[in-house]
């Protein structure tokens, strides 16, 4: 009898939905992603300082390993337009990629958050907006800041420059001004299922504690602005306590070579991602969130050997 009641409790645990909150609008609840066995492991990289305030670092590799059902991907402002041109571009290449890594981590278990700030006004009637919106306020263990801007006491300055002006980091040739563009999502990227749209660190952090989320990932533009600075960025959930990631070849930096440190526009990515890597949290590829570990997706039963046999 209680190895059959262990069994019932281990198949309740595993394919069971996250618990649903009416919808405000309709009152209806709005179904949460199931809670399916799964174990992700990560190849993460990291960057450790050599000798305390030497400014050396070394670079530190390994595997961990997150439950697919307590982790969650981050989409940030991967727009379909922005008024950078070059930026745009590099958008829509990197969009069918992402859109193809979340689509396997999804079917794994995983939670997928999309966030195209400023753009909540085409997402507003969808269920994967009202999905957020409809989960109970937390109280944060630390305030959630409407942007969380560099840290002198616990990093150094950017590697690369920061602006708050799109004109000095973009690398268009002759950038054409600050046009008022789409803030919708990128099409190549689907929002489907049991996803979640939010652009606000508040909503985010209800969602993700009502779905017992531990592991966040950070994927989207641009590296060292909003991916770090969003209030559902890097900085701020590494404050709330989250295990953190960055997916290194899922993001891009804003960044014009004509401007130090005069190197390519890709190098100026990796100097962004470094920069996390040394004060923030580790990387890794996306094709880590594309499987987990062999025999962890299945339910356990319960050994029903007595002492008898």
């Amino acid at each position: 009898m209680n190895a059959f009641i262990c069994l019932l409790s281990s198949l309740a645990l595993a394919l069971s939905a996250g618990f649903a909150v009416a919808d405000d609008i309709t009152g209806i609840a709005i179904p949460n992603q199931p809670k399916v066995p799964g174990v992700l492991r990560l190849h993460v990289r990291e960057r450790q300082e050599v000798e305390p305030k030497s400014g050396e670092f070394e670079v530190i590799e390994g595997d961990i390993e997150w439950n697919a059902s307590e982790t969650a991907i981050i989409v940030c402002d991967m727009w379909e337009d922005h008024p950078c041109k070059m930026s745009a571009h590099r958008v829509d290449v990197m969009a069918p990629e992402m859109n193809r890594v979340i689509s396997v981590a999804r079917s794994l278990g995983v939670t997928i958050i999309h966030s195209p700030s400023s753009g909540m006004e085409h997402y507003e009637k969808t269920p994967q907006r009202r999905r957020i919106k409809a989960a109970p306020e937390v109280k944060s263990p630390v305030p959630i800041e409407g942007w969380c801007y560099l840290d002198p006491e616990r990093e150094a300055e950017y590697p690369i420059p920061y602006s708050h002006s799109v004109v000095d980091a973009c690398d268009d040739p002759i950038y054409a001004g600050d046009e008022k563009t789409s803030r919708r999502q990128h099409p190549a990227i689907k929002i489907v299922g049991y996803d979640g749209i939010s652009d606000n660190g508040v909503e985010i952090y209800n969602f993700i504690e009502q779905q017992g989320i531990k592991n966040v990932v950070l994927m989207g533009v641009h590296t060292h602005y909003c991916v770090l600075g969003r209030s559902f960025g890097i900085r701020q959930m590494v404050r709330l306590g989250k295990n953190v990631v960055l997916a290194r070849d899922l993001t891009d930096a804003m960044y014009d070579p004509r401007k130090p440190p005069y190197v390519s526009h890709a190098r100026g990515t990796e100097l962004a991602v470094e920069h996390i890597e040394k004060y923030w949290c580790p990387s890794i590829l996306g094709s880590d969130l594309t499987e987990v570990i062999p025999g962890s997706a299945d339910v356990k039963e319960p050994n029903t050997a007595t002492n008898d046999e």
